[in-house]
């Protein structure tokens, strides 16, 4: 089985709100948060600007060889908001029966290919610092921590406070140079 990062379509939506939903019951077991906000509808997350890439899974009949495939299934996607000039790693999940394969980091890795192309300087996201996978996962990707310091990413802040996502622990922006 070999995967591969491609541009979403309209008919990844059903997996990429079953893969958010599945992604987010690992943070919500492990706060033992008893509300958790509801995920973005996949319909929404497809028309706000940005773009949106999926992770597949492939089945071969040789393991090296994709141009063999069988049968694809969706494991995992990223979604890069652009506003205002600015891109934003809005959100990035994978089921967590494929976790620990370098899905993620290969979907973080073809989310800044793709915003160099478009032209942004750099990637900002949101995240919880104490989460190993959440702050420690992006530096390892070459994310370092940083300040808000535009309209938009300020409001960012105001909308987490509103989720309540700070009562489950620090949350921090962070920031990849492209």
């Amino acid at each position: 089985m070999v995967f591969r990062v491609r541009p979403a379509s309209p008919s990844d939506e059903d997996a990429t709100g079953r893969i958010e939903v599945a992604a987010d019951t690992v943070l919500i077991d492990r706060f033992g948060a008893l509300d958790w906000p509801p995920p973005t509808p996949p319909q929404e997350r497809t028309a706000a600007p940005g773009f949106v890439l999926v992770a597949e899974t492939i089945e071969t009949t040789d393991a090296t060889d994709a141009a063999g495939a069988k049968d694809a299934t969706v494991v995992g996607f990223v979604h890069v908001l652009e506003i205002d000039g600015h891109a934003h790693l809005e959100q990035l999940s994978v089921l967590p029966s494929h976790g620990r394969r370098g899905i993620g980091r290969r979907l973080v890795e073809a989310a800044l290919a793709e915003a160099r192309r478009r032209g942004h300087p750099r990637v900002s996201l949101r995240t919880y610092a104490d989460v190993p996978w959440n702050a420690p996962f992006y530096a390892s990707c070459g994310f370092i921590v940083t300040e808000p310091d535009t309209p938009l990413l300020r409001s960012l802040i105001r909308i987490e406070t509103d989720l309540g996502l700070f009562e489950h622990g620090h949350r921090v922006q962070m920031t990849a140079v492209l």
